[in-house]
């Protein structure tokens, strides 16, 4: 090799190694799980097995050698693209319009029972930081990290303990991205007891629906969902796959040449602008990419209907396999960054516990009595997909959904796929508000007082959408 690097050096071989672990973790949990009952009935994704799995392991490996087998940076990475990558990939994917009133109307109110939790979650978990703040000396405004861990899931809580750990007004919140990714990955863990509970109960009542055995295991497959019309073939000159990666990687790229030139800006103006604005900025890189992506899906689109572009690019079921392996390692690799040495602080765990404990029991309820409410006609469905997704991730509420419904045949799945701009659109404020509520004390308190009135606002949204179904 030229320059000062060889081919048996251990920084060429870094990353290769950090993956494959990664992955083999990943096939060693998806066989555990295969092979034992309980791991299977406890429907944890593998990625999240995995990730448990890495973590001990690493904690073992340190333990004899003194120190980690990754480089922490590298797992942080993954974590961070993951979650920009899994939403580009997402964003290009061709999408059917919403047929229907009532469709549309569902599609709405899920996007505010999202909405509802993650302002829900939000207070709640401020209210409980604030307290400890005052008791032990917890970081105050830690709180908010409860939607991004539960509702958001490992990419978000990584992004926002990040930056309140390194990039606040604030004293700086130790161990804050570990705190977040803790979260998040107890997430997971709440989501799997809660579903579970959920189904056995629906179980002991006879409900034919939870009987299906290996349901994770149904497919409806079709060739006609593989590859569509006019689409280019699967490998010529350059393979189909490279094409939906060269997509995906060159929406993200714009993405971040945008981010790259406001921070131009923002460091010209100093001050509020690089404490504040500059972290909101890249802790949206998910958001930002999946903007580009909708540009350059459009771009296509509009080609195509001039006879500019004479083939079909995008493939939808290639985009939603990329979508779910850059989720996946977004996933173990987060659980895998966890500083298990954070435990030994009480400010750390003590929070970290109440969290958990009380936004999984409040995640639960809420969504149960909304989705009865909004979607009588397939409330158990709604429920399983929105408590899965927001403790977890969407896929994990999906996980959840296909134990009853593994074909798809309600409109949950359909409702989850499609709320995502509405609740992009009524979250806004509450998103906005993650780079102020570290500033001061005083700003979390205003915070509070600004997420109270919005939850508010969004009961009153879902209150009316209820009355208006019961006319009907």
């Amino acid at each position: 090799m030229t320059g000062q690097m060889s081919f048996w050096d251990a920084e060429v071989w870094s990353f290769v190694v950090t993956l494959a672990v990664l992955f083999g973790a990943m096939l060693l949990a998806n066989a555990l799980r295969r092979q034992i009952p309980f791991l299977r009935r406890s429907l944890i994704p593998s990625s999240v097995l995995g990730g448990f799995l890495v973590l001990a392991a690493d904690a073992a490996f340190r333990a004899i050698f003194g120190h980690s087998m990754f480089v922490t940076s590298t797992l942080e990475a993954l974590t961070f693209h993951g979650l920009g990558l899994g939403f580009v990939a997402m964003a290009l994917r061709h999408t059917e319009k919403i047929g229907g009133k009532k469709a549309r109307r569902d599609v709405f109110a899920t996007s505010t029972v999202v909405v509802g939790s993650y302002l829900l979650q939000a207070l709640l978990g401020l209210i409980i930081t604030v307290v400890l703040f005052y008791a032990i000396g917890s970081y105050a405004a830690g709180g908010v990290l409860l939607p991004m861990g539960y509702g958001q899931g490992p990419g978000q809580a990584y992004n926002w303990g990040s930056i309140y750990q390194n990039y606040t007004e604030y004293p700086a919140f130790a161990n804050g991205a570990s705190f977040g990714l803790t979260i998040a990955a107890m997430g997971f863990v709440s989501a799997s007891v809660g579903g579970v509970y959920y189904l056995n109960r629906l179980r002991r009542a006879g409900d034919k629906r939870a009987q299906i055995e290996n349901a994770d295991e149904i497919e409806d497959l079709s060739a006609e969902m593989v590859t569509g019309k006019e689409e280019i073939p699967l490998s010529e000159s350059l393979d189909k796959l490279s094409v939906e990666l060269g997509l995906v990687f060159v929406s993200y790229f714009l993405a971040y040449g945008a981010m790259a030139g406001v921070t131009v800006l923002l460091d010209r103006a100093g001050g509020f602008a690089v404490n504040t604005v500059k972290p909101l900025i890249w802790g949206f890189n998910f958001l930002i990419g999946t903007v580009f992506a909708i540009l350059v899906r459009t771009c296509l689109e509009k080609g195509k209907k001039k006879g500019v572009v004479k083939r079909e690019y995008i493939n939808n079921f290639m985009l939603n396999r990329i979508s779910g392996t850059m989720f996946d390692i977004m996933v173990v690799a987060s659980i895998a960054a966890i500083n298990l040495s954070a435990f030994r602080y009480k400010e750390f765990w003590i929070p970290l516990i109440l969290l958990c404990t009380l936004g999984a029991v409040a995640t639960y309820f809420y969504n149960l009595r909304i989705s009865r409410a909004l979607f009588p006609d397939y409330a158990d469905e709604a429920f399983l997909s929105l408590y899965g997704m927001l403790t977890g991730t969407a896929s994990t509420g999906v996980i959840l959904l296909r134990e009853i419904d593994p074909l798809y045949e309600t409109p949950a799945s359909h409702n989850l796929i499609y709320q995502n701009l509405w609740a992009i659109v009524l979250g806004a404020p509450m998103l906005l508000l993650l780079g102020f509520v570290a500033r001061s004390m005083s700003w979390t308190l205003i915070g509070m007082g600004i997420i109270a009135v919005l939850l508010g606002i969004m009961l009153l949204i879902q209150a009316v959408l209820i009355r208006r179904a019961r006319k009907k």
